[in-house]
């Protein structure tokens, strides 16, 4: 049962993905999302904190009501900002003192040492330990203080660079590791947690999976124990050799840590590091600078330390891949110029061939001045000639239209063309690489210039033939006319018969002008044929009459 309540909430928690989908890639787009997003559970962390600090202005300041606000508002700074939290575990030593309250002066020493540790200030945490006498400790308070000594020679039995002493402190915490395995009660987080974590030392991971499982169930999603809990898990299946499991886990406890508003953050850097080794430089890079920033932030030597040789490492990669784009932003530009002066040698042929196109008008004017002059045995073959030069005059008047019209957008796209030319070299010398890569990927400039275009070739086509749409409608059936929407010229299927209207009647042609494929074009005309009044073998044909 706890198992499926565990999965509703996470189904709740992460509304982009499913848990039977769990993908990697599902969990770095949440964790993408996420990040984007963590300013907003700062300010709620920060609201709580202010709201605790307004509580205590109107009590008394040494009282036990004064001490309980501190210690949540230690809760809070915890894993939020390291020197505030220390602040206020020593407040609540002072107030303890004040009180004659030797419990709750011990209780914040043993919260004060453990944090001190779990920050690298070592010698400090002992000292705190060293002040509290064995014998003064209640009952209560066993498991913290032998926790505390745990911890702190644990940790001094992994940082330190004397393997002699390494070996000694590691014996000191497996003395008072035994010693809480024997006041621990067998079903406490605590415990568990221990548990979990020798086997995982004896290399026997299925077992270790399954007391994570049962810390997992009794954890809520969202929380820093379940950041904790997924991030231990994460380290069964590294020693397993499991590296998307371990991925995985990763990504989840980083979730939690940043809706959390935890800045402490060993899981995401570490993510970082293994989406480095499999060459994900990018989001490597963006997350060890997140993190980075978070710990500078919490204000914590040790994880400074942990994750600075990771970040250099990235850093230096990563602005390697940067040097190797601006090369490719380069060889872009060089193109681009090329294609510019291409456009130009274009704009020059077209004017050549519009001078040809204009001495070939002013001799069919001549020709037809003199088949005026042709006797009445010529009329009827006059009457044809006459009907061929109005068809010739019309076809010279559509590209007339058409030809002008091409002048002015390769005008306005060789300026353009300089403008984005301008704006990358201004980009790649500013070395603003991202931004340039996000305009680059973006869609939106070429869906502006189809719309442009197809405004454009709209115009050109209404103003040749104002009557289109009308007489292309008396074609069809009543309850089949098209009905164009509001500020719209032409749509689709005008924009076809408008092409066969131009001579255009290849599929393939009209379908790449277009960007539909010819299946759809050919769709396209099939149905409307089907919509006609009269025959469909005719209708094309009809349209080609259209004046």
């Amino acid at each position: 049962m706890k198992k499926k309540y565990l999965l509703f909430l996470l189904l709740l928690s992460f509304p982009l993905y499913t848990w039977a989908d769990k993908s990697l890639d599902s969990l770095l787009n949440v964790l993408d999302l996420t990040i984007r997003e963590h300013e907003t559970y700062v300010v709620q962390r920060e609201l709580r904190i202010r709201h605790l600090k307004e509580l205590t202005h109107g009590i008394e300041a040494n009282s036990v009501e004064h001490y309980n606000l501190n210690s949540q508002i230690y809760k809070e700074y915890k894993a939020f900002i390291c020197d505030s939290a220390i602040h206020y575990l020593n407040e609540n030593i002072r107030i303890a003192e004040r009180l004659h309250d030797i419990d709750r002066k011990i209780e914040s020493q043993l919260q004060l040492s453990l944090l001190l540790s779990s920050t690298g200030m070592y010698t400090e945490s002992i000292d705190v330990l060293e002040s509290v006498g064995r014998q003064k400790v209640v009952s209560r308070l066993i498991a913290d203080y032998y926790t505390c000594f745990d911890h702190v020679y644990g940790e001094l039995s992994v940082y330190t660079q004397d393997k002699t002493l390494s070996g000694h402190y590691w014996s000191i915490s497996q003395a008072y590791r035994d010693s809480l395995y024997a006041i621990l009660p067998p079903e406490s987080e605590e415990y568990l947690m221990m548990r979990e974590a020798l086997l995982r030392d004896q290399h026997q991971y299925e077992e270790a999976l399954k007391v994570n499982d049962l810390r997992l169930a009794e954890t809520e999603v969202n929380t820093p124990q379940y950041a904790l809990v997924t991030y231990h898990r994460s380290l069964i299946y590294k020693y397993n050799n499991d590296n998307l499991g371990e991925k995985q886990n990763l990504c989840l406890s980083a979730i939690s840590d940043i809706r959390s508003a935890i800045k402490d953050h060993a899981s995401l850097w570490m993510l970082a590091q293994l989406l480095y080794e499999d060459g994900d430089m990018e989001r490597a890079y963006q997350y060890m600078r997140f993190s980075w920033n978070a710990t500078k932030f919490y204000n914590a030597r040790l994880r400074s330390w942990q994750s600075a040789d990771v970040l250099s490492l990235i850093d230096k990669t990563y602005q390697a891949m940067i040097e190797k784009q601006n090369g490719r932003l380069q060889q872009y530009l060089l193109l681009i110029t090329t294609l510019l002066v291409l456009l130009i040698v274009a704009l020059g042929y077209i004017y050549r061939q519009m001078k040809k196109l204009a001495d070939a008008r002013n001799h069919l004017q001549q020709a037809n001045e003199q088949l005026n002059g042709l006797n009445e045995e010529l009329r009827q073959m006059n009457s044809c000639l006459s009907s061929t030069n109005i068809e010739l005059s019309e076809s010279n008047q559509i590209k007339e239209e058409y030809i002008a019209r091409f002048i002015k957008l390769c005008s306005t796209y060789i300026n353009r063309l300089d403008a984005y030319r301008r704006m990358v070299n201004k980009k790649v010398s500013a070395g603003q690489i991202a931004e340039l890569l996000k305009i680059t990927r973006s869609q939106d400039a070429l869906d502006e210039e189809l719309e442009e275009l197809y405004a454009n070739f709209d115009t050109a086509f209404l103003h040749l033939f104002p009557d289109f749409v009308k007489k292309f409608n008396d074609l069809l059936q009543d309850n089949e006319r098209i009905v164009l929407k509001k500020d719209e010229l032409l749509n689709t299927e005008l924009r076809i018969f408008a092409l066969i209207r131009l001579g255009i009647e290849d599929s393939s042609q009209i379908a790449e002008f277009l960007r539909y494929s010819v299946n759809t074009i050919y769709n396209y005309r099939a149905k409307v044929k089907n919509k006609t009044r009269g025959s469909r073998e005719d209708f094309e044909d009809l349209v080609r009459k259209i004046r």
